[in-house]
């Protein structure tokens, strides 16, 4: 009996949204689509300049692991979070966040240092796209320190956020999670993240990686960047030398998922999408849970859909508590 269904680790981020224009984004320099790292006076100037904005902005605990950690919670597995945040009001909020989302985490969070907690700024255009715009903070210092062997040893599954190649430690972090799951017999999953990460970090990626994890998450532009073809079935057929099953998430065509047999394609919901923020973790959230109670690749990826196209129909990266357990009222 496994004491953990999910061990997640990311970055620690508090997210502030913000509704802008693509004028604005043009104005203010910030790429499209993506996400940017920043430093914290890069960060502090566009927030001063979307001073205006600011009424319609909304804090929640973030960062692209633990909403698809917590997503996975509020369905109904038992999880545990690594990351790290600092000794200041975001980092209080942070871990009270993933309490009252069930999600347990290292006593090393408990004993925060000094610094700066995360943050991401996620701005969000009329056509629902999100531009984020993140300064680490002191998530760019996660470690192996940061991890726990005894609970990773005692889950089912782990899963890795892509967004750590970007920080040495945090990659090294990852790597190491990785082994050490595979030496547990622990199943290993991990997303790709972003194009961005792609684009800029793609070998220390298939580093993470290794000779392969049970189960890929990416998107269609992700899949296309890191496999080098140039379209979703030519890169469908490259991803599987670099994992033992996966998803590729196709925004309102649904997804396209292999597992380790057979291929199939999963329809989405049609639904107005407002804020594309957070649909790819959700997406990722709502498959482990199916995958963990034994639902079928296509019912999981199912699920999985109408789990994002909710999280696409309404601002913020995360559903309500209460909206977990409405989707899953067909499957259960």
């Amino acid at each position: 009996m496994h004491q953990y269904d999910l061990y997640g680790i990311g970055a620690a981020l508090l997210d502030t949204e913000i509704e802008v224009s693509d004028g604005d984004l043009e104005i203010l320099g910030v790429d499209k689509g993506v996400m940017t790292l920043v430093d914290d006076a890069r960060q502090q100037q566009l927030v001063d300049d979307l001073r205006d904005h600011l009424v319609t902005a909304k804090r929640a605990c973030g960062g692209s692991g633990a909403n698809t950690v917590i997503a996975a919670s509020y369905f109904g597995l038992r999880t545990f979070y690594s990351c790290k945040v600092a000794a200041d009001d975001n980092g209080d909020f942070y871990r009270a966040n993933l309490t009252s989302a069930g999600v347990a985490y290292p006593a090393t969070l408990q004993e925060a240092d000094g610094g700066t907690t995360g943050k991401c700024l996620v701005l969000i255009t009329p056509d629902a796209e999100r531009s984020m715009n993140t300064y680490l903070g002191i998530s760019e210092q996660l470690s192996v320190g940061e991890l726990d062997s005894s609970a990773l040893s005692a889950s089912r599954w782990a899963y890795i956020e892509g967004y750590l190649v970007s920080s040495a430690s945090g990659r090294a972090a990852a790597i190491t999670l990785r082994e050490q799951a595979e030496k547990a017999g622990v199943k290993t999953a991990l997303s790709l993240s972003d194009p961005a990460m792609v684009q800029h970090f793609g070998d220390g990626l298939r580093e993470m990686i290794g000779s392969g994890v049970d189960m890929l998450f990416c998107n269609r532009d992700e899949a296309i960047a890191f496999t080098g073809t140039n379209s979703v079935d030519a890169a469908a057929q490259a991803l599987r030398r670099y994992c033992r099953s996966f998803a590729i998430t196709l925004g309102a065509e649904g997804a396209l998922l292999w597992d380790g047999e057979q291929q199939y394609r999963v329809a989405s919901p049609d639904v107005h999408a407002i804020d594309t923020n957070g649909a790819g973790d959700m997406f990722a959230g709502a498959f482990l849970y199916g995958i963990n109670r034994d639902l079928s690749f296509t019912d999981a990826g199912e699920l999985a859909c109408r789990a994002a196209a909710q999280v696409v129909s309404q601002y913020g990266p995360r559903l309500r508590a209460e909206q977990h357990s409405e989707l899953l009222a067909p499957v259960v």
